[in-house]
């Protein structure tokens, strides 16, 4: 069964300029957190271009609308079943820390459906793979310490946000692990551009992908953002100005 993401379609009041853009977001975040009060959508949508804004499962106003699998391949499957549905034809993609790994692998699967994809705050790992869901779980439950650097990071990240259900990220983090991410197995072969802060640790082997769309012969671009870290960069000007502009090129 299909996964039933909960999406929200914003159209442009603006001359059209160009395909639908389907954003997807961060871990511990949604879309509205990361992309409409960040003003991706209202940049979007002001350039002429209309805005699928989907939540991950486990994330936004109803976390656990689904049951069944959470894999990645699901999600892509939803992905294109959303695409699909409410666009004539394909769309730009933009993506987000683990949005980024989910959309590399949905352009790259499904290429007759995505035009262009902006990857930010990308790297060539799975960004959920190292977490320890024993030492997480037992933190929420009982209060237990979290002696992995890594692991409290990323609980620090989820509990951040008062409106997570951690329960939930923990499910979604067990199904992303369940299917390891390797960029190699499968590289998009439609104009790609990475973008990240040059202060972001998470975005250190981002080089490792310019290189695999490089040896596929994709058309790529690189941005860095001065200064910006992981947690910051997506709400840089720089950054969706040239998203923009690769997006129409």
């Amino acid at each position: 069964m299909t996964l039933d993401l909960n999406l929200r379609v914003v159209r442009t009041n603006a001359e059209v300029s160009g395909p639908s853009v389907l954003f997807i977001h961060g871990f511990a975040s949604s879309g509205e957190l990361n992309w409409e009060r960040s003003r991706w959508l209202k940049y979007s949508t002001d350039a002429g271009r209309s805005v699928l804004l989907v939540d991950l499962p486990g994330h936004g106003e109803d976390p656990r609308r689904n049951e069944g699998s959470w894999a990645p391949s699901q999600i892509r499957q939803a992905l294109a079943a959303i695409v699909m549905e409410f666009d004539e034809g394909p769309v730009d993609v933009i993506g987000y820390s683990l949005g980024s790994r989910l959309a590399w692998e949905f352009a790259a699967f499904n290429p007759d459906l995505v035009e262009h994809l902006v990857m930010g705050g990308p790297g060539a790992g799975d960004p959920l793979a190292s977490f320890d869901l024993v030492q997480g779980r037992a933190h929420v439950a009982a209060g237990e310490p979290i002696n992995d650097d890594y692991t409290a990071t990323i609980m620090t990240i989820a509990q951040a946000e008062p409106s997570n259900d951690i329960s939930a990220l923990f499910e979604l983090i067990e199904a992303i692990k369940s299917e390891p991410y390797d960029p190699a197995a499968k590289v998009p072969s439609v104009p790609t551009l990475l973008v990240a802060g040059d202060q972001d640790d998470l975005a250190t082997t981002l080089p490792r992908l310019r290189r695999l769309l490089k040896d596929a012969g994709t058309r790529n671009e690189v941005l860095w953002l001065a200064g910006r870290n992981h947690a910051n960069a997506v709400t840089s000007r720089d950054f969706k100005e040239k998203a923009l502009e690769f997006l129409a090129s």
